[in-house]
């Protein structure tokens, strides 16, 4: 290149186009500071989408947005002589223009202008949470299926998740510990959704006519959630101290029984769990709770059983767990004896 021709393509500058983006997890309005540095300081500003949610605030900043779906050859000429050109896409991109774009790139007769992918906000930390909370929301009223669903209908599938979600952490599937989460969590927000609807008067579920009670939301349960998180651990958001697994175990406890004024150590033990885990539990329980009891003593494989799992408990072991996995070696065993290959899940 010649003198002549580099001082020509500095006298020419080829400008700027910025990609606004912007996520709809975020409320409007709520920018970067570069993103406002980069609107008030743009030569022109464009969105094809006159609905576009940051419109109104942008207007109110003083920044004013041409409505025009420019396409990639308009953009460049539209950044000659040094200028900046921002473009808000909508909700989905604008594959048209970035194709575009790309292909005046590519095809090495254009001068093209700097190109810029600015974020002018990031979705935070369980941000599709929100998703989920739509997408619930509008299955919940559009499914046939789904919209005739009650919380006593559901319940068996909570359980049923439940156990798919213990035997992955068992298995050590990662992507199927992934997805079994997934599936617990979609009985929460299922079931908020319903609650919204609140409790019909009718019995099991079906509504007489009368005004719905006790309605909740997603909200609520999360909020509820994070108040029992934060007043069980005065050890993270307090003043009190716990050196080990042991002290914050027993604040955990004392906290519950204030909190529910219950009567025994055995309030709140679910009966309906399996019999390990029940015996273990009210064992725990009882120890914890610095109950002299001795254990009830009686013939049969129901009495032994008890006194095993008292036993691990006392031990610090999960008898339930325990079993589980014994189970499993029991059943490997079989099927290796069957000539049978490990089962599918």
């Amino acid at each position: 290149m010649t003198d002549h021709s580099q001082s020509t393509a500095a006298a020419e500058p080829t400008g700027r186009i910025v990609l606004l983006t912007t996520s709809h997890r975020v409320a409007p309005g709520v920018l970067s500071w570069p993103a406002w540095q980069t609107l008030h300081a743009a030569d022109r500003v464009l969105c094809a989408d006159p609905g576009h949610p940051q419109l109104p605030y942008l207007r109110e900043a003083g920044i004013e947005v041409e409505h025009t779906a420019a396409d990639a050859h308009e953009l460049v000429a539209a950044c000659a002589g040094g200028r900046t050109v921002v473009v808000l896409p909508g909700g989905e991109g604008d594959q048209r223009l970035t194709d575009g774009l790309a292909r005046l790139a590519g095809s090495g007769r254009v001068s093209m202008p700097d190109l810029e992918l600015l974020p002018g906000s990031y979705d935070l930390p369980g941000a599709r949470l929100l998703d989920l909370v739509q997408v619930m929301d509008r299955v919940r009223r559009e499914c046939p299926w789904t919209s005739r669903q009650t919380h006593r209908g559901l319940a068996k599938y909570a359980i049923e998740e439940a156990y798919e979600l213990v035997e992955a952490i068992e298995d050590g599937d990662r992507e199927e510990l992934r997805e079994e989460l997934g599936d617990v969590l979609l009985q929460v927000v299922f079931h908020a959704r319903i609650a919204e609807e609140g409790i019909p008067a009718g019995e099991d579920g079906e509504d007489d006519g009368e005004e719905a009670l006790g309605a909740f939301s997603i909200d609520d349960v999360a909020g509820a959630l994070v108040q029992k998180l934060i007043h069980r651990h005065p050890h993270v958001f307090g003043d009190e101290r716990a050196e080990t697994p042991e002290d914050v175990h027993a604040h955990w406890q004392r906290t519950k029984a204030v909190e529910k004024r219950r009567e025994s150590v055995t309030d709140g033990v679910p009966v309906g769990q399996p019999g390990l885990a029940l015996a273990a539990k009210l064992a725990g329980r009882a120890r914890a709770g610095g109950v002299a009891v001795e254990l009830p003593r009686g013939e049969g494989i129901g009495y032994e059983l008890l006194e095993l799992a008292a036993r691990a408990e006392a031990e610090g072991i999960d008898p339930e767990t325990a079993l589980r996995a014994a189970a499993r070696v029991y059943r490997d065993a079989i099927r290796a004896a069957e000539g049978v290959s490990h089962p599918a899940r």
